[in-house]
């Protein structure tokens, strides 16, 4: 099989993302719009290419307030930077379906290397004759290394938002030709 082009299926995939709060928790959320495009052959992962585009102004913690917040200047500044987007640079295999996936993260205007590591969920056919593809990938980013500073000093020591991000992202991918009729089945 020749390396195709695979669509981001939304309804079926998720971007989800957790930081420590005040040093005892975590608060989780998740991005409700996202695009993507997979180039990939699975005889030959390495070759594999992936492009994603997000929309921080659909973030959801599931509090009002807080996403208000996550969405101003403060943190995420959606007005001004309405998109983030990563860029695959390299793919390299590690055996038994993981891999290390290494590309270009832009969030709230500032590029940086990132590294994910990923699994390859395998493949399948839909009720509708299409293909599916499905990948899993986690990595954790230094949210200061993104501009994204705002924070305040506890009393009791640390900080009310941790630094460290953990993205989650569960990706089931429909192959191009198929995603017309594929997406009308759904």
């Amino acid at each position: 099989m020749p390396a195709t082009t695979w669509n981001i299926d939304l309804s079926h995939s998720a971007i989800h993302f957790s930081v420590r709060h005040m040093v005892v928790s975590k608060t989780r959320g998740r991005f409700g719009k996202f695009a993507g495009l997979l180039s990939f052959d699975p005889k030959n992962p390495t070759a594999a290419s992936v492009q994603v585009s997000i929309e921080p102004a659909t973030l959801d913690t599931a509090d009002a307030q807080r996403d208000t917040h996550l969405r101003s200047a403060d943190f995420f500044d959606v007005e001004k930077f309405p998109q983030a987007s990563f860029k695959s640079t390299r793919i390299q295999e590690l055996g038994g379906e993981k891999f290390k996936v290494t590309g270009d993260l832009t969030l709230h205007g500032v590029t940086r290397p990132v590294v994910l590591d990923a699994s390859f969920e395998g493949l399948g056919k839909d009720p509708w004759g299409g293909e599916r593809a499905g990948f899993s990938a986690t990595t954790t980013i230094d949210r200061k290394d993104f501009g994204l500073e705002w924070n305040k000093a506890l009393e009791t020591g640390g900080l009310l938002v941790g630094e460290k991000v953990e993205l989650t992202l569960e990706v089931e991918a429909v192959k191009q030709a198929a995603t017309a009729s594929a997406q009308a089945g759904a």
